[in-house]
Formats: structure tokens, sequence, C-alpha cells
């Protein structure tokens, strides 16, 4: 008899500063802002389960006993762990090896500031059905309109990555974005070196230049909480809609 496939697992990379949301950021960390009536982490966490993830790892440090408060062991269906980086902050790639023996073999990593309305399950299916590939990264043709675009792709594979900033100047090849989602292989992270900092951009250009990194076009533009704009932008698209619990979802299903 084949083994029960096991359900998806999603990391959340949610233990930044929050600098350009301070004060707000000062007592509470950046998942659990207020958006359009509930904490920030709230609504990710529910289109996860929508999505049909399992398991959510919290990679955390600033505030992060406050994450653990609030959110608990489960949200819903899904059970909830963390991977604390201690007090030294290791960058987005050093929190996720700092937390590589809870990672399944493939797993989502997204962001705890950001709020994508895609299927967040769909570069995970698409990793898995290619496996000469490392990764896959969703992408968004952004031509710098929300941020700085940082990914040139060739039909389905990212062949350039390159995080810059909105001064820079424009370079017409990069006219994706990353969408702020990517599905890994575990082996991908047990390469980094142990306690080095470490930003994931590092790791997304490093693929890219080995041709290992798909690319999972998205249609629907991201949303994000590190700006106030970004934030208004989010409850504005949030506003409409009548927050789901978990207990309640259980009930209705």
């Amino acid at each position: 008899m084949a083994p029960t496939p096991l359900p998806p697992q999603a990391v959340i990379l949610a233990g930044g500063l929050g600098t350009r949301m301070s004060p707000r950021t000062t007592r509470t960390p950046k998942f659990l802002l207020q958006v359009a009536g509930r904490p920030f982490g709230a609504w990710l966490l529910d289109r996860l389960v929508e999505a049909g993830f399992g398991e959510v790892m919290l990679c955390i440090s600033h505030l992060g006993d406050e994450i653990r408060e609030v959110i608990g062991e489960r949200w819903g269906p899904l059970d909830v762990r963390y991977s604390d980086e201690g007090p030294v902050r290791l960058g987005t790639a050093g929190a996720l090896r700092a937390a590589l023996p809870s990672l399944a073999p493939t797993f989502l990593v997204t962001y705890g500031d950001s709020y994508l309305p895609f299927d967040y399950h769909a570069p995970l299916r698409d990793l898995e059905e290619h496996p000469a590939a490392l990764g896959t990264l969703a992408v968004y043709r952004n031509q710098d309109r929300f941020d700085a675009s940082n990914t040139a792709i060739r039909e389905d594979q990212v062949v350039r990555y390159h995080k810059r900033a909105m001064t820079d100047p424009p370079d017409p090849e990069l006219d994706h974005i990353d969408y702020g989602a990517m599905a890994l292989r575990r082996e991908v992270i047990a390469a980094l070196p142990e306690g080095k900092v470490m930003g994931l951009d590092a790791v997304q250009q490093e693929l890219a230049a080995r041709g290992r990194l798909r690319a999972f076009p998205v249609a629907t533009r991201f949303h994000e909480i590190g700006s106030e704009s970004g934030l208004q932008a989010l409850e504005a698209f949030l506003g409409g809609a009548a927050p789901v619990r978990p207990a309640e979802r259980e009930q209705r299903s």
C-alpha cells in the first residue's frame, strides 16, 4: 500500500522588524497589525486554509511571543509550528536554514506581510510536476508599477533575478516581480551554511542562474502591509469581505 501523502506545508517569514511601519510595530509585530478589523495574520492563514495546506511554520523573531500568543498552535485545520531565529536576525534565507529540521521535502514559502489573491498551492503543484526544477517562483508582470520589478522570465523559466530599488536605472528585461510566494525543495535550504545571514533573494538569483527556477505567472496584483499605502490598499480590497473565523468554518463544513 502506498503511503498517504502528507498535507502541504507553508512557511511564513514573519520575523522582520517592520521599520517602515514604525511606531505601529514597536509593540505589535507586523504579522498582527490590524487590517479590516482583524490581525493581518488571520487573513493570511485563512487563505492558506482555503488552498488546502495542513501545516504552517511561522519563522519568528521580533515580538515573536506576541504571535505565539495570538495565533496559538492550531488555526482551524492548520497545525501551526514555530521556528525562532533568536536574538540575531539571520535574514530571510537564514531564517529558513534555522528551520531546516522541520521543513518538508517540498514546501511553500511566503512573507508575513504579503496577501496574495491566488491559489497558494499552485507553485507547489508545479514544482512537484517538474522534478528537474529546484523551485517555482510565482511572478507578476509588474513593469515597476507597485514596486521595482526584479525578474526576467522566458516561457516557463526564471532566467534572471536581480533585486533592485525603484531608483535604479530601468532594465526592460526585468518586467516581472517576485509575487511573494515560492515553492522550494528542502535540499536548496540544506545546502546553505548554518548561522549565516542571508537573504532569500540570493537563493533566487542563484537558482535562476543555474536554470533550476521555474516561473508561475499570476494575473492579479499582490498586496502587502510593509507600507502605510500598502496597508490602506489592502484594507480597501478586504473591506467588503466578511471574516470567517476558523471555528466558524469548521462548523459550516
